[in-house]
């Protein structure tokens, strides 16, 4: 069983490569976890499936930080989806879920966003002003189409298939022509081979532009950076709400708490009489 284990234990690693796009280093962060795991794992073999004990292994890595506790246990839960799909019956023991604290990432600041641009080739330098300046998810940014965009706007499908409708800036729409008529993308704004170009791949240009300039950034800091440079500039939050696709607008007003914290930051660093207070 542990070489049947040990196989698609590869096997995996290559889909995620081939066809879910990770990069390197996250292909390379699953296989580590999942060779540590399947030392403590317990394998039993039930009538009509195999059965992954999980008790042996949380205990074993019950004393690191819960964000990397539920990152690992995520890597083990993709694994045994792939055993299930590829028609090897997996069930879970110990699979409760731990909960990990929300926190908001940093926005970056427009100095920082510049800086990196300056450094970035056409196809980076778009990925990166349609998040900043549309404020999308990764996963709408990869799935816009040539179709969805006009002089103005662009359309995007957002969760739950949502459509929602976005205006364009002029600097975005100059950077949107000369990448068009740059690599006259077919269906799909970023693309590779024809085919849609992945989440994780547009995932991967975006973190590998900002190391450049010393800066570790997700894509989400990008979307979070739109909505706060929008409600520090005074944006009603009602539309701020709309333009981020969100369902309700206690999830936007997260944003309203951390420009408040930011405010208060340079509060300090800026007033004589907080010196020393920040």
């Amino acid at each position: 069983m542990k070489k049947l284990i040990s196989k698609k234990h590869i096997d995996f690693l290559d889909y995620l490569q081939d066809n879910r796009g990770y990069s390197d280093l996250t292909v390379k962060s699953y296989d580590e976890t999942l060779r540590e795991a399947f030392r403590y794992i317990e394998i039993e073999e039930e009538n009509s499936h195999l059965l992954f004990n999980l008790m042996p292994y949380r205990l074993h890595i019950s004393t690191l930080n819960p964000k990397t506790i539920s990152k690992k246990l995520s890597a083990i839960r993709s694994f045994s989806e792939y055993l299930n799909d590829n028609k090897i019956k997996v069930l879970l023991k110990a699979d409760a879920s731990i909960k990990v604290a929300k926190t908001l990432p940093k926005p970056i600041s427009h100095e920082h966003i510049l800086e990196a641009l300056q450094k970035a080739d056409l196809q980076e330098r778009l990925a990166i002003v349609m998040l900043y300046t549309l404020g999308l998810r990764i996963s709408e940014l990869a799935s816009v189409r040539v179709d969805d965009i006009s002089q103005n706007w662009v359309r995007v499908i957002g969760k739950g298939n949502k459509q929602r409708d976005l205006p364009l800036l002029a600097s975005t729409k100059k950077i949107l022509d000369e990448y068009l008529s740059t690599f006259m993308a077919k269906r799909f704004l970023f693309e590779k081979k024809g085919e849609r170009l992945s989440e994780n791949s547009l995932r991967y240009t975006i973190t590998k532009v900002f190391r450049r300039v010393g800066l570790k950034v997700t894509p989400h800091q990008l979307r979070h950076s739109y909505a706060t440079t929008l409600l520090n500039g005074g944006a009603p939050i009602v539309d701020v709400s709309e333009l981020l696709g969100h369902s309700s607008m206690a999830t936007t007003q997260i944003y309203t708490k951390l420009g408040s914290a930011l405010k208060q930051q340079n509060y300090n660093k800026a007033h004589p009489l907080c010196g020393g207070e920040n």
